[in-house]
């Protein structure tokens, strides 16, 4: 599976499509909103490659690439964007990688780690953040337990 993703607040200079060592983009990557939205991390992580283009449609590079900036960025371990399978890290680290991340809806805090710990559980808005964090915890210590029964 592959994601493009479209940076509408990363800019190219004419530069780096002459030297790709020029990055002026970098600066601009770095802060890119895209990286602090709630969904965006199971678009990161979920897809094989993810390839990122900026406001004018210029490709920037893959996530494997840019592996050491978005590492920098995210907080995500390098291993986890080469493909290392998420059940390999713990639930405190998978977890560390949304704390920058905000969405609209609070509920969506949790909801948009289910891919991220292949949790399915239904969506249930107006009951708040804590209430759909506590269900994804129980599910995810449920999962655990059966994982580990299973072994």
């Amino acid at each position: 599976m592959k994601c493009y993703v479209y940076l509408s607040d990363v800019l190219t200079d004419s530069r780096d499509q002459l030297d790709p060592s020029f990055r002026s983009w970098e600066p601009a990557f770095r802060n890119s909103r895209w990286f602090t939205r709630g969904w965006t991390l199971q678009e990161l992580l979920a897809p094989s490659s993810v390839e990122f283009f900026c406001s004018k449609g210029n490709r920037i590079g893959d996530k494997r690439s840019l592996a050491q900036e978005i590492h920098s960025i995210t907080k995500i371990a390098i291993q986890a964007l080469e493909g290392t399978p998420l059940s390999e890290f713990s639930v405190d680290e998978r977890m560390s990688w949304a704390k920058i991340r905000q969405t609209k809806r609070e509920e969506d805090r949790a909801y948009s780690l289910l891919g991220i710990f292949d949790i399915h559980m239904p969506l249930m808005y107006g009951k708040g953040a804590s209430n759909a964090l506590g269900r994804l915890q129980r599910k995810i210590e449920r999962s655990l337990r059966l994982s580990s029964a299973g072994r």
